[in-house]
């Protein structure tokens, strides 16, 4: 199975060992010299002094992508915990440091989960996203909310702006629908009000039933069965208000709005089809974002965003003592974030940032303690940028006061952070840029690390992270065949201490910090755009990881430089287009190697490797200021069973159809 994975993989790759893509991939003008021509403002991946990588909404489209977990797994470097189906749990984790060291923002403004730590991304539709992009360590952009600089990764989310060519609305309809249930219907509407106001306001409603059909094997007993509880009831409905304040600068709001009902498919069990835990989740935010540049040397920025997060989960089973178990979880934060940036000449720039954000857990617990958190976040950033020579050094300062009822609180925390990237162009007339960067990191325990139930321990560290990058970056042209291509590879090592882990006692299970893990691997990422005639070409892209996370806590222990659980060391994705006047086509895959459920790495823990195989097609048809899209698609072609999570089988051969009105 692992050298399939690797053959498959080679070939698809095709012009080299696998890659991903970069930012400014599709448009029309491409790369001359240094400059990178793009017909929007894009992050520069290849210019980037961290590992950045970028996919936009046109090669959603090109490969089918339908949900942002689908997106993400894409990218280099990237493990998803997927627990399948469309109802399950979806949480990423980024170079093996855990998924509750990356951040995730959305439209420039940071999410937080002080209960879990870690978001969801599944809740999340790519209906009305413009772009993702993955920074490592710390990006170029020092103009940004203090709590951007606080992870070991960052997601970033951008929904599509309004734009008004001639007429004073935009509107678009999408439906898609497909196997086990799927039906998705969206609406996106844009209004221009006046000429220094617009609006949108989109909705999706997505329901399935999930009860895909799945091969149990355990030895000699072999039995088909269906996935159950795995269906999905959501709504998400958002709204945006844009404004051009002329000298006074300009304005974004934002309300959003998700409902869901979700069955949690349950582990496969031999003679155990049992499964009825469910979820329902409701999340509200509101958030501001004014910016204004006063002058050519000074500019600001404020933000300010209210969460507000109920969750209500259930259990059915004769192990409780009423029949039923049910937890439900408010969440509040209130957060308030101011930036400037003073830029005294061309090629240097200084900005000060500063968030504040209260946040607190209530819940229906007996014995809760209903823990609040104040947290203070300062970052001091200073860039300096030539056209051969970028380097960017911040420090933050964290200041967190933890706060409870009742019980024992944990511990006020302070700490200084400081993150370094160099970028050097090492040929005058050509792309070719050497980057390092390091960042110091860290995680504060989550408010179930804290408090939950038995098993929360109040006097938890944070875990500590430190994270070195060294890479190199290429992009360019080679006649009228490749019109464009970029190339980045990096190698990196990370160092977690004091990793929270779960310990058992005498009769219950306690939180310690007790864990060290040794993070070293490479990232490869390629994109090639190939022109074959005037109406023909071939867009290639492709992403390789090899990475070596083992534990490093106890040279007695009997996982000893064991690979950690569920980090595989071979993992990657690859993509090719042909685009053409009649029907786009696109063949993609992605696939991971061996993993293990536990910390040892024995043969009863060992996850088998993988590759998914999709197959998509589509066409566009204009009829004036009218585009109509039609996109069909096969998902898993080989209709392969496989596992991301060990007794949470994935999906097999699947189809869908998209159908996108824009006027």
């Amino acid at each position: 199975m692992r050298y399939s994975f690797l053959k498959c993989f080679v070939c698809i790759a095709g012009v080299s060992f696998a890659c991903k893509l970069a930012a400014q991939d599709t448009t029309d003008v491409w790369t001359l010299s240094e400059v990178e021509v793009v017909g929007k403002n894009r992050p520069r991946v290849t210019q980037s002094a961290a590992p950045l990588q970028v996919l936009e909404r046109d090669f959603f489209e090109k490969l089918g992508i339908q949900d942002l977990s689908e997106a993400v797994k894409r990218f280099s470097g990237v493990t998803v915990q997927d627990y399948g189906g469309i109802g399950g749990l979806k949480t990423v984790s980024v170079r093996g440091m855990g998924a509750k060291h990356t951040g995730v923002s959305y439209d420039g403004l940071p999410l937080s989960d002080l209960q879990s730590g870690q978001i969801d991304i599944g809740k999340f539709s790519l209906d009305n996203i413009e772009s993702v992009s993955l920074a490592v360590g710390q990006d170029d952009d020092i103009f940004q909310a203090a709590r951007m600089f606080s992870s070991s990764g960052t997601l970033k989310m951008r929904t599509v702006t309004p734009q008004f060519e001639g007429k004073p609305f935009n509107l678009r309809a999408q439906l898609k629908g497909g196997s086990f249930g799927l039906f998705n219907p969206a609406l996106r509407y844009e209004q221009q009000l006046g000429e220094k106001w617009s609006a949108s306001l989109s909705g999706s409603w997505q329901r399935a039933d999930g009860d895909y059909p799945f091969t149990l094997v355990n030895g000699d007993i072999v039995e088909e069965k269906r996935r159950n509880n795995s269906d999905v009831d959501i709504y998400q409905t958002e709204l945006n208000l844009y404004g051009d304040l002329g000298k006074g600068g300009s304005l974004r709001m934002k309300a959003y709005y998700y409902d869901s009902e979700r069955g949690l498919p349950g582990s496969v069990v031999l003679y155990n089809d049992h499964a009825a835990e469910r979820l329902w989740n409701q999340n509200f935010f509101g958030q501001v974002h004014y910016l204004n540049k006063i002058n050519e040397k000074w500019s600001v920025q404020a933000n300010g965003r209210f969460n507000w997060l109920h969750t209500r989960y259930t259990d059915i089973g004769e192990k409780y003592e009423n029949g039923m178990m049910e937890n439900i979880y408010y969440q509040r934060e209130y957060y308030f974030s101011g930036a400037a940036l003073y830029q005294p000449f061309e090629s240097f720039s200084l900005s000060l940032a500063q968030d504040i954000s209260w946040g607190d857990l209530d819940n229906n617990f007996e014995d809760a303690q209903f823990p609040s958190r104040l947290t203070s976040l300062t970052a001091l950033s200073a860039k300096y940028k030539t056209d051969r020579f970028t380097a960017v050094a911040t420090l933050l300062g964290t200041v967190v006061k933890e706060k409870v009822e009742v019980g024992e609180k944990a511990p006020d925390k302070q700490r200084l952070s400081p993150s370094v990237s160099l970028s050097y162009r090492l040929l005058k007339n050509e792309n070719l840029r050497l980057r390092f960067s390091y960042k110091d990191a860290f995680r504060l325990p989550t408010f179930n690390d804290l408090y939950y139930d038995w098993h929360g321990t109040p006097s938890l560290r944070p875990e500590k992270a430190q994270q070195f990058n060294l890479g190199l970056t290429w992009s360019g042209r080679f006649g009228s065949v490749v019109r464009y291509m970029s190339l980045t590879a990096d190698a990196y090592y990370n160092k977690v201490k004091d990793k929270i882990v779960a310990y058992p006692t005498m009769f219950i299970w306690k939180m310690e910090n007790m864990g060290t893990v040794d993070i070293k691997g490479t990232d490869i990422n390629l994109f090639a755009d190939l022109r074959l005639t005037d109406k023909l070409s071939l867009l290639v892209s492709g992403s390789y990881t090899f990475q070596k996370a083992v534990d490093v806590t106890d040279e007695s222990d009997k996982n000893y430089k064991d690979q950690i659980p569920y980090t595989p060391r071979h993992s990657g994705s690859g993509s090719v287009s042909f685009e053409n006047p009649w029907v786009n086509i696109t063949y993609s895959l992605v696939g991971a190697g061996e993993r293990y459920i536990n910390p040892q790495n024995t043969e009863k823990n060992r996850i088998e490797p993988y590759v998914e195989q999709s197959l998509s097609a589509n066409r566009t048809f204009r009829f004036g200021n009218t585009s109509f899209r039609l996109q069909v698609e096969v998902i898993n072609l080989a209709d392969k069973q496989y596992d991301i999570i060990k007794y949470y089988p994935m999906p097999g051969r699947s189809y869908r159809v998209s159908l996108v009105f824009d006027y």
